[in-house]
């Protein structure tokens, strides 16, 4: 049988209507920025720019932090925990109404194909403020004590490979509990964070309850030191979360970060052979690598070594690379030019030392970011490959013999974000999670994510936890 060729499905974008020029929102309203400065986001798939974006400088901040602080003392802290709650209801059907819109402007904006964009980060950030419009109203009940109090006026940093879905975990649960926010996206892709902010004009939200200042890493360092900002969430590299800690140390702000990963998924000799394929497939494979928990380290029994790599280079021979607005594709462009470079430098150093790399036959575009899906065998934990985060569909793979030595190898890193067992033994799986240093831990599955449940890592992971009740925590006094 010879194999069928996908006809183009390509995704209309005459759903969108992009402004030639972006301000900041700030106070309920869009405004220009005090500097009238201006730099372009663009469409990593075609590298032809989407819009011009105000960049915002001090005087920009310190207006959105003043706006929120005055709706926090004015009006959110003011209304009723029910109240609060009904906004975020309706926010969260308006992303479901609007769903097609932010899909189609995440994967212009973004890289990732329109299938991810569709099926996951929207429902998933609707999902998000359903889930915390319901404790807005039973606070008292989440173990925080009978009246947990705000923090007040939260900076909220957000990364540019899920941009909506990191804007719903930040943005969902300071609301719930009483704080108002300002929020800065990444400056790479700040396109549905501003449509973000006509859904907040659409559900009525009270002015300045939530403020959004576009910018590059100055406009989050200006919100990081902030006088008047009482907590900090970032997600990002570890680099930076580093340097954040650095600048809130000795201040009375509240911080939470969750940074990088190098997560190991282990597969012992008993997995269902199939099944696991397709979760290494997803693990590094989904949104081009560009996952904090990316299951980026494979770690394979040897006696089922073989066997797995021939069926996990078939299963990458049938990944589809291309159009991102094509609903066939799998792995869509490398976000930008930048993050490119990165995970070449650090795929070559994997050929300086020694590792054997492969990749399927692969047309790339000639225009855009692009990067084939890649295995490198013969590692060892040596290689710069296996220690540093490649943030792209780069995939090291290690063997081990016992189990003690898939432990030892999986926890040998600064990281402890997530990690996957695959065994189709249950106690096998229990004896493993218990003993891995991992904030998540994905039971022959991966990449798998729920409102209700935590998320968040150990070490050079980061600290605190967003979703589910331990989400929570972070934005109340006292939390824990």
């Amino acid at each position: 049988m010879s194999n069928f060729e996908y006809a183009l499905a390509p995704e209309s974008t005459a759903i969108l209507n992009i402004a030639p020029q972006y301000g900041l929102f700030i106070g309920g309203k869009f405004v220009d920025s005090k500097s009238q400065q201006f730099f372009s986001t663009i469409n990593p798939a075609t590298e032809k720019v989407i819009s011009q974006i105000s960049l915002a400088t001090e005087a920009d901040v310190d207006f959105a932090v003043a706006s929120a602080r005055t709706a926090y003392n004015k009006v959110w802290s003011k209304l009723s925990a029910a109240e609060r709650g009904k906004y975020l209801f309706r926010i969260a059907r308006i992303l479901q109404e609007r769903a097609r819109e932010f899909a189609v402007l995440e994967t212009l904006d973004n890289g990732k194909p329109i299938r991810e964009s569709r099926d996951v980060d929207v429902p998933l950030s609707a999902a998000h403020f359903f889930y915390h419009a319901g404790w807005a109203d039973k606070l008292s009940h989440a173990g925080f004590g009978s009246d947990p109090k705000p923090h007040g006026v939260v900076a909220q940093i957000i990364p540019w490979n899920f941009p909506l879905l990191m804007l719903a975990w930040k943005v969902a649960p300071a609301l719930a509990t009483g704080n108002t926010v300002v929020l800065k996206p990444a400056e790479t892709t700040p396109m549905t964070a501003l449509l973000f902010a006509e859904v907040c004009q659409q559900a009525g939200l009270p002015d300045g309850v939530v403020n959004i200042v576009t910018g590059d890493g100055s406009t989050g360092a200006l919100l990081v030191n902030h006088p008047d900002v009482d907590k900090i969430a970032f997600t990002g590299s570890t680099s930076v979360g580093k340097a954040i800690a650095r600048a809130v140390s000795g201040t009375k702000k509240s911080l939470t970060l969750e940074l990088g990963g190098k997560a190991a998924n282990i597969v012992f000799d008993d997995a269902p052979i199939d099944e696991t394929v397709e979760g290494i497939v997803n693990g590094i494979f989904f949104n081009q690598g560009h996952v904090c928990c990316a299951g980026s380290r494979l770690l394979v029994q040897e006696n089922v070594s073989d066997q797995i790599l021939e069926k996990l280079k078939h299963r990458m021979s049938q990944i589809r690379v291309g159009d991102p607005m094509d609903k066939n594709t799998d792995l869509g462009a490398i976000n930008s030019s930048e993050q490119l470079a990165r995970i070449n430098e650090l795929a070559n150093s994997g050929d300086a030392e020694g590792a054997e790399r492969w990749s399927p036959a692969c047309e790339l575009p000639t225009t855009g970011f692009w990067y084939p899906p890649t295995i490198f065998t013969g590692v060892t934990q040596a290689h710069r490959i296996a220690r540093e985060e490649i943030f792209g569909p780069v995939l090291s793979v290690l063997t081990f013999r016992t189990p003690q030595e898939a432990i030892e190898k999986a926890n040998n890193t600064p990281y402890g974000l997530s990690a996957g067992v695959w065994s189709d033994k249950g106690s096998r799986i229990l004896w493993a999670s218990q003993r891995l240093r991992a904030g998540v831990i994905w039971a022959n599955t991966f990449n798998k994510f729920d409102p209700a449940s935590p998320f968040g890592g150990y070490k050079e992971s980061g600290w605190g936890r967003e979703g589910g009740r331990h989400g929570l925590a972070a934005y109340v006094k006292g939390g824990k």
